[in-house]
């Protein structure tokens, strides 16, 4: 039987859309990924449909990368209501609590924000799609089911409170990968003893790719009904700018062909250990990683 024809354009590179409110990042990846008529495209870790902002997706080889945006690091701004808590953390769940006597001050949110700095450990809300024995903890959850979760641990690279009114406040928050920020609003409620949740999200950074690189589903569909794909493409950014944090490995083209035949090779200058960006003279072909033999390997190859 002959191989099946994948449908739709070949094409690569990253669109990181503003993901707007209400929407699933699986819905949002769907109607882009029509909109270009990609054969082949994933996204980089979801957004709750409450959050909106940066959601890198990636499209063709562009997905060999994807890992990369997934293990980044994130920035958030989030709108956090005091007084009120949610099966969820945020203001999609089902209140179970609620105050109306307390008295909390600027000064009362700074102090117990303090406990959120640097690595600590954080414990998966219900409301989530990490999965337990195969089993997205959302869907127990909508079944009213509560199980033990193992704490992870995370980095807080800074916590800032950035407003602050009588029953509200705004949070600037950096962080590694896999924090929860309706669980910081969560337990910060418990040690304020007042309660809180999410009100609104908003993630400005993921990786390397801020708000400044957002475009909307709404500027891509009014641009693909004016201009088709020409316009659209302009908004592809290279494979390799996601992972431009890593060193550069530049190869010439006898060195990258045993590269890309699975060998390891000797090149000078290279780092000590860790990741490295493959060039066969400017083409990015790939990841590499330097072995116990000071060696650099391919990794996750690109196919041009």
């Amino acid at each position: 039987m002959g191989k099946r024809r994948s449908k739709g354009r070949n094409i690569n590179g990253i669109v990181v859309l503003d993901k707007a409110r209400g929407l699933s990042s699986n819905g949002v990846l769907q109607e882009v990924k029509r909109l270009y008529d990609a054969n082949k495209a994933g996204h980089t870790g979801s957004l709750d449909p409450l959050a909106t902002g940066v959601l890198p997706l990636c499209f063709g080889e562009a997905t060999k990368v994807s890992q990369f945006l997934l293990n980044s690091d994130k920035k958030y701004r989030a709108r956090v209501k005091l007084g009120i808590r949610t099966d969820s953390g945020d203001s999609e769940g089902l209140i179970i609590d609620s105050r109306s006597d307390f008295a909390v001050t600027r000064k009362d949110v700074e102090k117990a924000l303090r406990n959120f700095a640097g690595e600590i450990d954080q414990i998966p809300p219900m409301h989530s799609a990490l999965k337990v024995n195969g089993v997205p903890l959302y869907k127990l959850a909508r079944k009213g089911e509560t199980i033990e979760r193992e704490p992870r641990r995370i980095t807080i690279y800074s916590i800032e409170l950035t407003e602050f009114a009588a029953d509200e406040l705004e949070l600037e928050i950096a962080c590694s990968k896999g924090t929860y920020i309706r669980t910081i609003a969560d337990d910060l409620g418990q040690l304020l003893g007042c309660g809180a949740h999410i009100i609104a999200l908003r993630r400005t950074q993921a990786g390397v790719f801020t708000e400044q690189d957002c475009v909307s589903v709404e500027t891509l569909r009014a641009e693909k009904e004016a201009s088709g794909f020409d316009q659209l493409d302009q908004h592809l950014i290279p494979m390799d700018e996601a992972v431009a944090h890593l060193p550069e490995v530049i190869l010439p083209g006898i060195t990258a062909s045993h590269i890309k035949n699975g060998q390891a090779v000797l090149v000078r200058h290279l780092p000590e250990e860790g990741l490295v960006r493959l060039y066969e003279e400017e083409q990015f072909i790939g990841i590499g990683c330097i072995d116990d033999d000071g060696m650099v390997a391919p990794k996750r190859l690109i196919v041009n």
